[in-house]
């Protein structure tokens, strides 16, 4: 199972960026699928995560800016971030809890996909 993410880069202070993180493998079923950041010095952090059924969940700090969808069909999820400020700067990583296909299908397992670094500087 991977999880290919990308999107990141470099932008100016109240821009937007859209990444996206797309899961392949033998997967049986993806329960959550989120986005988690790393600042230097600090600790990992969730930013917003989304269900199969399409409940979310958002960092208070990125509540009203960023706006997390998923396509299950492509077992993808893109966070649209928005009114991007330099406290957003971060290695941001993908996130999956999944179900292995299979026989027997094993799981729930947590898998990560590699770092997307995004920097907010003017």
């Amino acid at each position: 199972v991977q999880l290919q993410a990308s999107g990141g880069g470099l932008v100016q202070p109240g821009g937007s960026l859209r990444l996206s993180c797309a899961a392949s493998g033998s997967i049986f079923s993806i329960n959550t699928m989120g986005w988690y950041r790393q600042a230097p010095g600090k600790q990992r952090e969730l930013v917003a995560a989304i269900t199969s059924g399409g409940s979310t969940n958002y960092a208070d700090s990125v509540k009203g800016r960023f706006t997390i969808s998923r396509d299950n069909a492509k077992i993808t999820v893109y966070p649209q971030m928005n009114s991007l400020r330099p406290e957003d700067t971060a290695v941001y990583f993908c996130n999956a809890d999944l179900f292995l296909g299979g026989i027997p299908i094993r799981g729930p397992y947590d898998y990560w996909g590699q770092g997307t670094l995004v920097t907010v500087s003017s």
